[in-house]
């Protein structure tokens, strides 16, 4: 089996403050898990390449896309972010990283689908499955995963695909994107009430949305996953899933309230796995969006790609 890991260094330029969690830290702390796990060698290391515009617009209008591209402030300028949102800033490499970012989905699905790997890992930053068609919000500029499953259906021809976000907050940007889509199902778990409160007021007929209440552990996420995901997803038949890796459900991440470890991620992972190899020649792409503790970040992301790369 061979897993592909995905990454740029222009993903480490963009950043939204030292004071910002989501930063370029996360990404060397997942690299330095991998080389300490002595698996980083096991892997197929690859450099994403840009997206192109006309990848974007087929999730984001041309008011998203040109809000990023030109509201990013020069390297020369007085004024080192523009804000986006309470959260949410550009600095002078936001627009070049979020290129690199989606590229990063479109090259590993382009890969998986021609067979070259079977699998992949794509370590990106800004996340997206916040962003919506229209608006950048919560950390995230464009949609990676949403670009990439788009990619796979309207490019590449595939009839269906399968979106699965186990990150602590619901992926709104990507349901808003493939609302009502009958070739996509989406399954998702995430804490409820909690940003950015969706999810769970009239979801789309092709969304297995479960809101978990905090301080919900690993038994009872696998049990809800048991019962709603893995039927869903059975009945589907998917071609190919996309993951949305969120790891802030840890419970050593102060992001959120939920109390996942590591083997409950690797537990989700084999689970999709097995529903990849029975109805998706094995095909996963699975793309980097929350976790914001440094250490259980990077202790779960290299959970989950043992599993991928059948390594553990």
């Amino acid at each position: 089996m061979t897993t592909a890991y995905y990454t740029h260094a222009d993903c480490k330029r963009h950043e939204m403050g030292s004071w910002h969690p989501e930063s370029p830290e996360r990404l060397q702390a997942i690299e330095d898990q991998l080389i300490s796990s002595r698996i980083s060698n096991l892997l197929d290391h690859r450099e994403a390449q840009p997206a192109q515009e006309s990848d974007l617009a087929r999730v984001h209008t041309a008011d998203a896309i040109y809000r990023i591209r030109e509201n990013c402030p020069s390297e020369k300028s007085e004024y080192s972010h523009f804000p986006l949102d309470a959260d949410t800033s550009l600095n002078a490499y936001t627009w070049r990283a979020s290129l690199r970012a989606a590229g990063a989905a479109i090259a590993a699905t382009d890969a998986v689908i021609d067979a070259e790997i079977e699998n992949a890992f794509c370590a990106i930053r800004p996340p997206g499955h916040h962003a919506t068609p229209r608006e950048s919000m919560g950390f995230c500029m464009f949609n990676n995963v949403a670009v990439a499953a788009k990619h796979a259906l309207e490019v590449r021809g595939l009839g269906r695909v399968a979106i699965v976000d186990f990150d602590v907050h619901h992926g709104n940007g990507t349901e808003e994107a493939f609302r009502d889509d009958p070739r996509v199902l989406m399954v998702s778990f995430f804490q409820h009430p909690y940003y950015p409160y969706t999810g769970t007021e009239h979801p789309a007929r092709n969304m297995v949305n479960v809101p978990v209440p905090a301080h919900s552990y690993g038994d009872t996420v696998r049990a809800l996953i048991t019962e709603k995901w893995l039927p869903a997803l059975r009945q589907f038949q998917p071609e190919m899933i996309f993951i949305s890796a969120g790891f802030d459900a840890h419970r050593e991440d102060e992001m959120g309230q939920l109390g996942l470890v590591e083997a409950d991620y690797a537990w989700i992972t084999k689970q999709i796995m097995d529903i990849a190899k029975q109805y998706s020649q094995g095909r996963i792409v699975s793309c980097l969006e929350g976790g914001y503790n440094l250490s259980a970040l990077a202790r779960s992301v290299v959970a989950h790609i043992k599993v991928l790369a059948d390594l553990e």
